[in-house]
């Protein structure tokens, strides 16, 4: 039987738990605001680079579609996790990029983004090429970025690999919870001109292109890159302390709960032994009664 003082250090145990639990939820909270303003501030910079990109195209420059090889390589850079308590983040995220990848012919590597999605990836059967670390606020995506465009150039460039997917988690519109998306890194072909064409040039004025054209794309290319690269960090961050904080939430539910029950079984059982006392009073004094 459980005694007072067995169920007091229980009830001890579960506030300080409560209170480690409150504490990593207002940094959830706190972090899903700062990585979601990070991937708005964004919207205005990409919105001009996609502009400039338009009016490098505006005289339809070709762009040659991207020769597609039976034993092709294809790269998955995949932003996940360092740390747990994310509920099914990774999980999530490495099924989509299972599903995703069934579909391409070639040889499919990885390189993740936490250390995490890392084993869940591996588990499923993945090779893994590169291991990056997750930043741990706003300031450290850019050198993070920064790392992934110099390895992605670099692959291509020495035709180590043919194509670079990006996927990560990305807030849903709600607000609540976060949905798996992919994106074609690299290479830029038609098809992702095509797609950049739905923005439009927005004066009647028509756009012309200063300096070297080809030092231009390049430049504007770059850009793209980086705010793409940039984009999905901030959101894959947002979307993981999204997680965490439904997790925490959760847990918080699980210990109220608890502490409920041990309130209620700690003061059952101090009562009962009132109860015990109280009658042993009452019997000694009926006791003492019987003998005078």
């Amino acid at each position: 039987m459980e005694t007072l003082a067995h169920i007091r250090r229980k009830l001890e145990g579960a506030e300080d738990l409560k209170s480690v639990v409150r504490t990593m939820k207002a940094m959830a909270a706190s972090n899903i605001g700062q990585y979601e303003q990070a991937g708005k501030a964004l919207s205005d910079y990409n919105r001009t680079v996609a502009l400039g990109i338009i009016a490098y195209f505006h005289d339809r420059k070709e762009l040659k579609r991207a020769n597609k090889k039976k034993h092709s390589v294809t790269c998955a850079i995949v932003f996940g996790s360092d740390q747990g308590l994310v509920g099914q983040f990774n999980n999530t995220l490495a099924d989509f990029v299972k599903e995703t990848l069934a579909k391409l012919e070639g040889e499919k590597i990885i390189w993740a983004i936490g250390d995490r999605v890392k084993q869940v990836l591996l588990d499923r059967g993945f090779t893994l090429r590169n291991l990056f670390h997750v930043p741990n606020s706003v300031d450290g995506i850019t050198p993070l970025v920064s790392q992934l465009l110099l390895k992605s150039e670099e692959s291509i460039h020495k035709k180590e690999v043919e194509h670079i997917y990006v996927f990560h988690n990305q807030p849903n519109a709600s607000g609540i919870g976060y949905t798996p998306v992919k994106l074609q890194l690299l290479p830029l072909d038609e098809d992702w001109k095509i797609n950049l064409s739905e923005l439009k040039w927005p004066t009647k004025i028509p756009p012309q292109v200063a300096g070297g054209e080809q030092a231009t794309l390049l430049a504007l290319i770059h850009e793209f890159l980086f705010v793409s690269l940039y984009r999905a960090s901030a959101e894959s961050l947002a979307s993981e302390n999204a997680s965490r904080l439904l997790a925490m939430q959760r847990a918080e539910k699980n210990i109220e709960e608890l502490l409920e029950n041990l309130n209620r079984k700690y003061h059952s059982i101090r009562q009962s032994m009132i109860d015990e006392e109280l009658f042993d009073v009452i019997s000694g004094f009926e006791a003492l009664k019987k003998d005078i």
